[in-house]
């Protein structure tokens, strides 16, 4: 079941939203690069946005002592999604940008190392899970009212951003050609203050130990789900039907268990095992599983 030409196109083998063009992704290949830039990749319901909040917290002052309210989506732009009004050339630095494209659609300057790529990886049965609740309620993304047809079309990378197992190994398979950080949503739910304080180095960024509780503080899921700039409340009526739900759902790790049943885990087990077994990274499937 082919997903609906209505929401994506497909470029170069890869899944956008309707809402942006071909011709403006080809753009981003010549992508004016500046070496403070700072780039939050992941593949969807990966962290995006509670890690958006993290950086605007460590980045921005103003953020983090509440002096300023500005959105985190105006902060932190999608990279392949721009609104008309904005001027990137222009924006305060350092630049910080979020995007869900592979590695091979970045801007060509990145893959020569300059700026800096965060990646965050979330394990892919909550990946799922978290995807088929979040298509009910954004009308930009295709709602597949049945779990399992959903499944179906999530292992064959017949959604947006495409396949998620080509999306992490490409990254993972790449990493020498960026300068990058890897993280996992499951290290930062287990231990929020270490992945910050990975990020601040990584960024080159010192905080205090009081900016640091800060910091920490206010980027716990819960926390962020209260504030209006971090949890994408704001988003217009026309793309999220806030009637069915919110941007921010659980933030848990395990919630698989919650929905998929265990003909369609080992279903899952079956297509995605070996090769996630190929992957740099140890799973965690469960909050009390240990890292």
């Amino acid at each position: 079941m082919e997903p609906s030409k209505e929401y994506l196109f497909k470029y170069k083998g890869f899944y956008f939203s309707v809402i942006t063009s071909p011709e403006y992704v080809a753009s981003l290949e010549d992508f004016e690069i500046k070496d403070s830039d700072v780039f939050l990749v992941t593949y969807p319901k990966s962290g995006t946005v509670w890690t958006q909040n993290i950086l605007s917290l460590i980045v921005h002052e103003g953020h983090r002592n509440g002096t300023e309210n500005v959105d985190n989506m105006e902060r932190i732009p999608w990279l392949e999604y721009k609104s008309t009004d904005k001027d990137y050339a222009n924006f305060p630095l350092p630049r910080i940008f979020a995007s869900h494209l592979p590695y091979y659609l970045v801007p060509r300057d990145l893959r020569n190392k300059r700026g800096r790529v965060i990646y965050v990886t979330r394990n892919p049965k909550d990946v799922m899970v978290s995807y088929y609740h979040f298509s009910k309620f954004m009308s930009t993304v295709e709602e597949v009212p049945d779990f399992n047809i959903f499944m179906e079309r999530f292992l064959a990378g017949k959604v947006l951003a495409s396949s998620w197992m080509d999306h992490v190994a490409g990254w993972y398979s790449h990493a020498e050609d960026f300068n990058i950080l890897f993280l996992t949503y499951e290290e930062m739910k287990k231990d929020l203050r270490s992945a910050v304080l990975k990020i601040c180095n990584f960024l080159g960024r010192k905080l205090s130990e009081e900016e640091l509780d800060s910091v920490v503080q206010q980027a716990t899921f819960e926390n962020m789900r209260k504030d209006p700039r971090a949890n994408y409340e704001n988003l217009p009526d026309d793309i999220a039907a806030k009637d069915k739900g919110s941007f921010l759902r659980k933030g848990t790790v395990g919630d698989w268990k919650n929905i998929m049943t265990v003909a369609q885990n080992e279903r899952f087990d079956k297509e995605l095992e070996e090769k996630i077994k190929t992957l740099p990274i140890k799973f965690m499937w469960d909050i009390n599983d240990e890292m």
